[in-house]
C-alpha cells in the first residue's frame, strides 16, 4: 500500500490537456500554449516551453473534451517555475478566480 505523501487540501487530477495561457509579467503580455499536467480545486501544473516569472498573473483557458462539461477559464498566479532536463518548464499556478 502506498503512503499518503501529498498533504494538500484538494486531490489532484491528472489531465494532460492542451491549454492556452495569457501571461502578464515583467517582460510583457504574451500568449503561450502548454500542457496541463494536473488540476485541483486550488491550482494546476502546466508544462510550457519558456520560463514564467513567479508572481506573474496568467489567464488559463482549457477546452473541454466533453460537450457536457464547460471549458475552464481561470485567473491564476505563478507560484513556482521549474526547469526540466528536456528544456521544458513546469509551472505551478494558484487559481485566484474562475471566469
Amino acid at each position: 500500500m502506498l503512503g499518503y505523501e501529498d498533504k494538500r487540501d484538494y486531490l489532484r487530477m491528472m489531465v494532460n490537456t492542451p491549454v492556452e495561457l495569457a501571461v502578464d509579467d515583467a517582460e510583457s503580455l504574451r500568449t503561450l500554449t502548454g500542457l496541463c499536467k494536473d488540476l485541483s480545486a486550488s491550482g494546476m501544473s502546466i508544462e510550457v516551453e519558456e520560463s514564467i516569472e513567479p508572481g506573474a498573473q496568467v489567464r488559463v483557458s482549457m477546452d473541454s473534451p466533453n460537450s457536457q462539461l464547460p471549458s475552464l477559464n481561470a485567473k491564476t498566479k505563478v507560484v513556482r517555475c521549474q526547469s526540466e532536463d528536456d528544456g521544458q518548464f513546469i509551472v505551478g499556478l494558484e487559481i485566484l478566480e474562475m471566469i
